[in-house]
């Protein structure tokens, strides 16, 4: 099953504004969805970068968000439970490739039919392997930022 997700700040394989990345004032997009299946117990939100020359870089890691919430403002910082990003900081941490590039980066957006209850500071890598097996729908949503 598909989620379709989107953002008012910016189109789907739009340019990221500079508000939402590490040279502006750094703040999560707002983002929305649509699709979340009936019988979901709660949502998990990830953020990345695969064009990071080290390998994938996660940007957010938000998880156990409910799952009658349709969407997240600007900025948000007090749902759910955060996780660790690849700045090893709790949060949304903005685009941030280096000078003379152009990456694409996926908010990824999952329904599961159970809470994670994994506590704040869980990795990508950890909410992976406890999603497996549990999810219902997904959906991913893409923008682009160059420096």
């Amino acid at each position: 099953m598909s989620l379709s997700v989107s953002s008012s700040a910016f189109s789907a394989g739009g340019d990221i504004p500079r508000k939402y990345t590490c040279d502006g004032d750094n703040l999560s997009p707002p983002l929305s969805w649509s699709g979340v299946p009936v019988d979901a117990q709660s949502l998990v939100l990830i953020a990345d970068d695969p064009d990071a020359p080290m390998g994938t870089f996660v940007h957010w890691v938000l998880y156990d968000l409910p799952p009658d919430l349709t969407s997240l403002d600007e900025g948000t910082a007090d749902v759910g439970t955060q996780g660790m990003n690849s700045f090893r900081k709790l949060g949304y941490g903005g685009p941030c490739p280096p000078k003379g590039t152009t990456h694409r980066y996926f908010f990824k957006l999952y329904a599961l039919d159970k809470p994670l209850d994994l506590d704040s500071g869980a990795t990508k890598d950890d909410l992976e392997g406890s999603m497996q097996g549990h999810i219902l729908a997904q959906g991913d949503f893409m923008g682009n930022y160059g420096r």
